[in-house]
């Protein structure tokens, strides 16, 4: 390993983790993904890699506990804007107490925080937008998105940053469901035959 950076990343499962983890693979830095369940990224080493539920304070604890972490990027959300809809108590787990979590134990042990949003937090009717721009959520996955940016702003730590995506799309490997590009090429191939 290149530096003495230590990075734990959530959601290394999703599409946006697997990225980072071949980014971090490329750039040889040391990285330990995490995501509930096994491992579905064959790019990722199995040293590399633990099952954490980031729900559950205590597991995420652990983890850090071992690999003593200088960086924490969550990409770990309920993201699918409709099963937000019908599960508004799990999508606030996943999406804002697990957040709640991850900014204690972060705090606690001078670890920086990245927190993906989105900008879903703004309703769409005056972009582009700037990041101090009024946010006006229009969905449960929206607000909740808000409401975990909202306990990092208010928080006294501030060795954090919250990034917001705009569509994430591309290919990964085994991902639990797909994205709007993907979705629109198979459409298209569809029609064509």
């Amino acid at each position: 390993m290149v530096s003495d950076t230590r990075i734990l990343i959530t959601g290394s499962n999703g599409l946006l983790g697997q990225k980072i983890v071949m980014q971090l693979l490329r750039k040889r830095l040391d990285f330990l993904a995490t995501s509930l369940g096994s491992n579905r990224n064959p790019d990722c080493p199995s040293d590399r890699y633990v099952s954490m539920d980031i729900t559950n304070k205590e597991d995420i604890e652990k983890c850090v506990d071992v690999f003593q972490p200088t960086c924490i990027i969550n990409t770990a959300a309920m993201t699918n804007v409709d099963e937000c809809e019908d599960k508004v108590e799990l999508c606030h787990q996943i999406n804002v107490e697990a957040v709640h979590n991850l900014l204690e134990i972060s705090a606690e042990n001078n670890i920086q925080l990245i927190h993906l949003s989105t900008d879903f937090v703004f309703d769409g009717l005056n972009g582009p937008y700037k990041e101090t721009d009024e946010k006006n959520p229009l969905s449960v996955y929206a607000k909740s998105k808000v409401d975990s940016e909202e306990l990092l702003e208010k928080s006294d730590y501030k060795n954090w940053a919250i990034l917001r995506t705009i569509i994430v799309f591309g290919q990964g490997n085994n991902l639990s469901r797909s994205n709007i590009v993907l979705w629109a090429r198979e459409a298209l191939k569809k029609e064509t035959n």
